[in-house]
């Protein structure tokens, strides 16, 4: 994995600003060293061997103070920046990542593993945190740095700039063979990270469920396995990681202790001055420390680089084109004509049919359980593109853009922590009060109007606070409060009680007249409903027909 990611700069444009920034510090900061360095020098020569007193050197040891407490500053202010840009390159990439899961659209968000996008932008992008705060400041640091270094070095003494010119690629040499290793453990720590974070997620979502059947203590174990193993894996890249700082730290204190006997030996023969003597051996570590610091931060930002990579990944999967403006459609035929769906890994087509949907009429998709229904749903709503055929809407190819005319109900709907008006205007963020108490009384949700807060009762994640019959006859609402020309119901009474299920059919039979209604029925109440029924058969069975 590069040390820096060049996307980075294209995605996040606050690095690029940091990144200058660094530069002028690290500039600052080789200066501050060679004044450090070359004031030590003056004053020590100045007592040892011309006898100088303290007025005579007050001058120069008020530079050494200045110099000694602008380091420091430096060093916070590098910090500083750092961390500042490091939430601002998170808050811009969770923004792209964001907007580019839109673009993709649904039917990329149900392939992908949604629990690994969850990660990402939860916690995996705070990885950054160590990447921007310790380990850029010092790459850019190992950049500047020994090259003013060596210059000033080259000045005074040319053999003792040469040694460190020679021996300086040495550290990255041994930084490039460790990181081999590095990488391959730091890319499986994320890996366990990621797998970690969506068994976890699958365990919450489904609590309840798992205490009912007795399972929820046979979930903890495995979650605590699989933790176990992230330890582990943590453990083995820590390791790795003092194991090769204990190297590069060798390696620098020797390339520093070559400097140190060569100008020992050469000031004992009187080829060099005290003074530049000095000079040479404060300031020649300073040019080996930036890069001995990168290699101790280079583990703790490869975490953040991993999970960067993975925002790249999804920023760079090809989004589908903008679709053709679709707005003057209207109440149209549908068509599917000689639709055939192939998912990926599987030999025989999901879905394969001919079949028409009429205008304004009531349609309901019958068939069992495989036989394609739902991948019926998905072509109709631009989720999924038909392997072969089209499905057209009058003359025009369906594209994802007629999501717009279309109000969708799904199966198992999704609410959010909020209020059911909230839930409700989900789809219509322009609806006032009363359309939403309209759509809840058209839907049968009567029993909001019971509740002490009416259509302002908070709901929990989920829909917590409601039972799944409520919850149906809400989500049902918002088919209503949206004014599209087609509404499409995905088994919209599946798991409802009698009762239940003839107020949700009730409701549907009040959507017919001025919009297409198709529903997935498998019972006979909502079937009885249809205007027409297209009968699903397996792919074996190919073929869709009208009753």
């Amino acid at each position: 994995m590069r040390p820096f990611d060049p996307r980075l700069l294209r995605y996040a444009r606050s690095s690029r600003g940091l990144l200058i920034a660094l530069g002028l510090l690290s500039l600052v900061q080789a200066g501050l060293a060679i004044a450090l360095a070359a004031l030590l020098a003056l004053s020590v020569t100045a007592v040892f061997e011309e006898g100088d007193d303290l007025a005579q050197l007050s001058p120069v040891v008020v530079a050494l103070l200045a110099v000694v407490v602008l380091r420091p500053i430096t060093l916070n202010l590098q910090e500083s920046w750092s961390t500042k840009a490091s939430a601002r390159v998170k808050a811009e990439l969770s923004g792209h990542v964001m907007a580019q899961v839109a673009r993709l659209g649904p039917g990329w968000l149900v392939s992908a593993r949604r629990s690994r996008l969850v990660v990402l932008l939860s916690s995996g992008l705070d990885a950054l945190d160590e990447y921007f705060a310790r380990y850029l400041p010092q790459l850019v640091a190992s950049i500047v740095v020994p090259i003013v270094v060596i210059v000033a070095l080259a000045l005074a003494d040319p053999l003792s700039a040469l040694i460190v010119a020679v021996t300086l690629p040495l550290i990255p040499l041994f930084m490039v063979l460790v990181g081999w290793r590095t990488q391959v453990e730091q890319q499986r720590q994320w890996a366990a990270l990621q797998t970690l974070g969506g068994h976890f997620l699958d365990v919450l979502r489904g609590l309840v469920t798992l205490k009912i059947f007795g399972r929820a203590e046979g979930q903890a174990v495995a979650i605590g396995e699989v933790s176990e193993r992230y330890r582990r894996r943590t453990m083995r890249v820590l390791r790795i990681s003092f194991l090769s700082s204990f190297t590069l730290e060798l390696l620098a204190t020797l390339s520093v202790a070559i400097v140190a006997v060569e100008v020992g030996l050469r000031l004992v023969d009187g080829g060099l001055t005290l003074r530049t003597a000095l000079f040479v051996l404060v300031l020649a570590p300073e040019a080996y420390l930036p890069l001995r610091q990168v290699g101790v931060h280079y583990h703790a930002s490869q975490a953040g680089l991993s999970a960067a990579d993975e925002a790249f990944s999804i920023l760079e999967t090809p989004a589908p084109r903008p679709p053709e403006d679709t707005s003057d459609l209207g109440l149209t035929t549908v068509t599917f004509d000689d639709v055939t769906v192939l998912h990926d890994g599987r030999v025989e087509p999901s879905l394969a049919t001919t079949f028409d949907i009429t205008p304004g009429q009531t349609v309901a998709l019958l068939g069992p359980s495989g036989g394609g229904k739902s991948t019926a749903l998905d072509c109709l709503l631009g989720i999924e593109v038909p392997t072969t055929g089209e499905v057209r809407a009058g003359t025009c190819v369906v594209p994802a853009s007629w999501r717009h005319q279309i109000a969708w109900m799904p199966q198992r709907p999704g609410f959010v922590r909020g209020t059911i008006a909230d839930n409700v205007r989900i789809v219509a963020p322009a609806a006032s009060d009363d359309e939403v108490e309209l759509a809840l009384r058209q839907s049968g949700a009567d029993f909001v109007d019971e509740l002490p807060a009416g259509i302002d009762t908070a709901l929990g994640e989920g829909g917590a606070g409601l039972s799944v019959g409520q919850r149906q006859r809400v989500a049902l609402a918002r088919v209503f409060v949206r004014r599209t020309p087609m509404a499409v119901l995905d088994e919209p009474t599946a798991g409802l009680d009698g009762a239940t299920e003839r107020a949700v059919v009730s409701a549907i039979r009040t959507l017919r007249g001025d919009r297409t209604v198709v529903v997935v029925a498998h019972r006979p109440a909502l079937a009885a409903e249809a205007d027409q029924t297209v009968v699903i058969r397996p792919p074996r069975a190919r073929g869709g027909h009208r009753e």
